[in-house]
């Protein structure tokens, strides 16, 4: 006997001004499967499960939940019927612990008044080692590594009783290290009868945990099968719509100069930092007094050349960034920067890369709105800017409905590639790039490592920072991997393989 599906979603459309993000998509999911999604930025898949999760209403169609025709009105009604979603943007409280986080709404007390966080705290800590979970519950989750963030998402979700769980591009904030512990977390799950929804851009990864796989293309579901009747190759085409051709990326050397960025036994402490208040919030992340977020660290970018960083996240990366973009202030050693022209395309576009409620036209211009192509005498030039903006809409291939829309409109990939467009167009000699295409599908990525080949081989310094060790391996003439704080090796790609960098990352070397 076959059980019916738990959710059934039927002709939903959906309309943001003149974009159909939804066009008539009908979506099934069974009992106790992983169902993967994939598709395009700006395929629709977000939105579909943004409907399905009640943060948005549909303009037409059905769903269905456990055979029951329902009006999923709001995330709260979602959560009554057994859903929960873990954004690609976490929706957690920095300043809360990860344990009031997970416990918010529904709090237990006892003597029916008093909070029980004792009670709370017992029954997480029994959760997340059941997931194989190390989540530090009575530690404000913005100093929190992104991992142990989403970790923390995950918890909640659970803990508020969610039997479907909606995942947008779950693995993006993961070490390749931590992508397997999830991989089992999430079959533990299924096992236990619960089913789960992906949202992803990686194909391996879909192939290597999903039961079911949905294409996604323009708004409207081209195919759904069963995984083992498919396979990348097939899945990339019905995902462009057309056969994939390989991107050949020429790689000129260029000879070294003098460096553009120069460290030397850099030393950064936790309570380092360029304001009071930052000192104040470095002070709660960092008990441990003395903790070195970085440590005597070597490195040099020259004109040319990409240098890549690995590490495990939490290890100084983030910590190396605002170094280098000048959000904190070493406490010894030397930096030397030889370059006024950096740029910076930053790991979390939500908090320091866009502004989610102004214009996507204003949103290419942050940081270079003073500059007298886009403002005179106090004015902003509007035709300049809308210029300037549908250009760079145009050479990155960047699908919008108008340009006087909210950014918020777009698909997080789409979000992300202006968030690059800007960056780039300004002309840079020193990129530094954290996660440069966490998001973004094929084509999208593609682009992106091209648009870095290419300011490599115009004498451009990148430093790029990543989770992906293919990417990595791929793009960079020379790695350097971060464990506790330290480079612990500098590596070319050639050279080395990726179960050598994760030793290097987890330092057993």
């Amino acid at each position: 006997m076959t059980h019916a599906p738990i959710i059934e979603m039927h002709g939903i459309s959906k309309r943001f001004g003149q974009v159909q993000a939804n066009d008539a998509v009908d979506f099934t999911l069974q009992h106790g499967e992983i169902h993967a999604i994939v598709g395009e930025n700006g395929a629709g898949k977000s939105t579909l499960m943004k409907i399905l999760y009640g943060l948005y209403q549909p303009d037409a169609g059905e769903i269905f939940v456990n055979g029951n025709r329902v009006n999923i009105s709001s995330p709260r009604r979602a959560m009554h019927l057994g859903l929960g979603m873990v954004q690609q943007h976490f929706t957690l409280i920095p300043v809360f612990t990860a344990l009031q986080n997970i416990i918010l709404a529904k709090e237990p007390r006892k003597f029916s008044a008093l909070l029980d966080y004792q009670q709370a705290e017992e029954r997480i800590t029994a959760l997340a080692a059941q997931l194989g979970f190390d989540v530090p519950l009575n530690v404000p989750v913005e100093s929190l590594p992104i991992g142990a963030q989403q970790h923390t998402e995950i918890l909640k979700v659970l803990y508020h009783g969610a039997d479907i769980l909606i995942m947008d591009e779950p693995t993006a904030v993961l070490a390749p290290q931590e992508v397997e512990g999830l991989f089992n977390c999430m079959r533990n799950l299924r096992s236990e009868g619960r089913s789960l929804i992906i949202i992803t851009h990686k194909l391996d990864e879909v192939m290597a945990i999903a039961d079911t796989v949905t294409v996604m293309r323009r708004g409207q579901t081209v195919a759904s099968s069963p995984i083992a009747d498919t396979d990348p190759a097939t899945l990339a085409e019905m995902i462009l719509g057309e056969p994939i051709i390989p991107v050949s990326m020429p790689r000129e050397q260029t000879g070294k100069a003098t460096p553009l960025i120069h460290l030397e036994n850099v030393t950064l402490s936790g309570g380092s930092n360029t304001t009071k208040r930052h000192k104040w919030k470095n002070a709660i992340k960092n008990k441990e007094s003395g903790k070195r977020h970085l440590d005597e660290i070597n490195l040099e970018i020259f004109p040319g050349e990409i240098v890549g960083i690995a590490g495990v996240e939490g290890n100084g990366q983030t910590e190396l960034i605002q170094v280098l973009t000048g959000l904190r202030h070493i406490d010894s050693g030397t930096l030397t920067s030889n370059s006024e022209r950096i740029a910076h395309v930053p790991a979390d576009r939500h908090r320091h890369g866009i502004s989610l409620n102004d214009r996507i036209d204003d949103n290419f211009i942050i940081g270079h709105h003073k500059n007298r192509r886009f403002c005179r005498h106090g004015i902003l030039q509007r035709k300049s800017i809308q210029r300037s903006a549908l250009n760079a809409l145009d050479k990155y291939q960047i699908r919008v409905g108008d340009i006087i829309h909210p950014i918020r409109t777009l698909s997080g990939g789409n979000q992300q590639k202006v968030v690059v467009a800007r960056e780039l167009e300004a002309n840079p000699e020193v990129i530094i790039a954290a996660h440069p295409t966490r998001g973004l599908d094929i084509h999208a990525a593609e682009f992106v490592h091209t648009r870095l080949i290419h300011a490599r081989n115009r004498a451009k310094a990148v430093l790029l920072v990543s989770s992906e060790l293919d990417e990595l391996l791929h793009l960079s003439d020379r790695i350097a991997v971060m464990y506790n704080g330290k480079i612990v090796g500098i590596v070319k790609p050639e050279e080395t393989t990726k179960q050598e960098l994760g030793a290097l990352m987890l330092g057993l070397n």
